[in-house]
């Protein structure tokens, strides 16, 4: 079957045997034109079904509204929220959004970043990909100063803007809650050790132990990719020790609900034998059993401050920026607790006083 074309403004010129310029001023209801030949335009457009063409008439205007975004993928929570932040501003301030996925793919966070840049968007906002260590595709666009701002998975924050959670105080926090109820031999299961979101988590949690004088054990801290499977294969790792944790940190809820399917399977009881915190808190987190205590982001005010700082940057102000978004630790079911310990009482919160509304 042939495919139906879009009508164009030539189309209408050819029919009306007029110039195009012409056309496109008379469905303006320009006066320069007759009202009869605006009434006609009108009318043949109508019924050719012509539609204007935003993003062809905004490169005429050599500025495309149009902002880029990279994320590793749209299925979590933590993600869609943070691209409802991002969306919302940006039509807020007159600008669509064109949303890319990386798959937690360098190459493919590439080709997306190369794709942005030839349409001509106006600026680009991304969370880099699990296997990017290489951010010249990145600094490249920054040469020629495309604005960019990084959020969560950040790089090179001398030269980009960046939005983040506090990572380091928000493990530090989580982790000091299960030792001070009772906790303490605590794993940590992270991503991959190049990514600074992972040591700066990694870093509060190891900052806790020292705090509290429990011995650090390079058996207990297992980073490798953040996927389920993966975070599967490090529960078991962490189980087959001859002396097993009694608590995990794990750094995202996927990570979080892999080790929980492995410490049911192996017989275990939550938070009994083993206490978990999680993060990001997936909205999920409520509807597994027993629920998921984990570190909670405020992601559509992340999205919100990332857009933020890329118009802003639009509109010519390139001064670098790096915003930290505070969290705040969500007590649920899956840790013991045994009442509000004394450090940073502010920051957590137990299930049933107050909710999820931030400290």
């Amino acid at each position: 079957m042939e495919q139906k074309k879009h009508t164009s403004l030539k189309d209408l010129a050819a029919v009306l045997g007029v110039s195009v310029p012409t056309v496109s001023r008379a469905l303006k209801d320009s006066a320069e034109i007759s009202p009869e030949l605006c009434a006609k335009a009108k009318q043949l457009a109508k019924e050719m079904n012509y539609r204007p063409n935003p993003f062809a008439m905004s490169l005429r205007n050599n500025a495309t509204r149009i902002i880029g975004v990279i994320v590793p993928d749209i299925v979590t929570h933590f993600f869609a929220s943070i691209l409802s932040g991002i969306e919302d501003m940006a039509v807020a301030n007159g600008y669509f959004v064109i949303i890319t996925t990386s798959h937690e793919s360098f190459e493919h966070e590439k080709r997306n970043l190369e794709n942005l840049a030839s349409m001509r968007v106006e600026g680009i906002i991304a969370c880099l990909s699990q296997e990017t260590t290489d951010f010249r595709h990145l600094t490249s666009l920054a040469d020629i100063n495309m604005p960019i701002v990084l959020f969560d998975r950040i790089c090179l924050p001398e030269v980009f803007s960046t939005v983040v959670a506090d990572g380091e105080m928000s493990a530090r926090r989580a982790t000091l809650h299960l030792l001070d109820n009772g906790c303490r031999r605590i794993a940590f299961i992270g991503g991959a050790n190049h990514l600074e979101i992972v040591k700066r988590r990694k870093r509060g949690y190891l900052e806790a132990l020292r705090e509290r004088g429990i011995p650090i054990e390079r058996e207990l801290v297992v980073c490798r990719r953040i996927g389920y499977e993966e975070g599967k294969a490090a529960t078991e790792m962490l189980l087959a020790l001859p002396n097993p944790p009694d608590a995990i940190l794990a750094m995202n809820d996927t990570l979080a609900f892999a080790a929980m399917e492995v410490i049911k399977e192996h017989g275990l009881r939550i938070p009994q034998d083993m206490s978990i915190i999680g993060y990001t808190d997936e909205r999920h987190a409520n509807y597994v059993e027993p629920k998921l205590s984990s570190v909670c982001h405020q992601t559509y005010r992340m999205g919100e401050t990332a857009c933020r700082l890329l118009i802003e940057q639009i509109k010519g102000d390139r001064t670098v920026k790096q915003v930290v978004i505070p969290t705040h630790l969500q007590i649920r079911e899956s840790c013991r607790h045994g009442g509000r310990p004394a450090h940073d009482a502010g920051g957590v919160r137990h299930a049933g006083d107050g909710g999820d509304s931030l400290a």
